[in-house]
């Protein structure tokens, strides 16, 4: 059973789980996705407004990634001043109802780990 286990999840570069948790494990990636989710196509002002403490380069970078995978998609339009809006993709979209289970699970549960965490550090 282990042996199928260890296949399953590998530890290489290859092993899909983790590289998805790669992406969605950093601090900018998921909301962006839920913000996007909630609010459809929005320019980069409007999401860098909405996300209030994140700087202009690290959403460029987290846009870029999430692009580069598919997941959101970005337009140029061809005009003084340049105009570029972001949008969930059907993949992007796919995604919300999972990170909502995992938003939700964390709001229902957050209160006891934090618990937890107090009752770790105290010992």
């Amino acid at each position: 059973m282990t042996e199928n286990i260890l296949k399953k999840y590998s530890e290489t570069v290859d092993c899909p789980v983790r590289n998805v948790l790669d992406r969605f494990g950093d601090k900018w990636s998921t909301l962006v996705i839920l913000i996007l989710g909630d609010t459809g196509t929005l320019r980069f002002n409007e999401l860098h407004r909405l996300m209030e403490t994140v700087s202009e380069k690290m959403l460029t970078v987290t846009l870029k990634k999430l692009d580069a995978d598919g997941l959101v998609k970005r337009t140029l339009y061809p005009q003084v001043p340049p105009r570029v809006e972001y949008e969930l993709t059907e993949r992007g979209r796919s995604l919300l109802p999972l990170l909502q289970g995992l938003v939700d699970w964390a709001n229902e549960n957050m209160p006891e780990i934090q618990k937890s965490r107090e009752q770790y550090q105290a010992a």
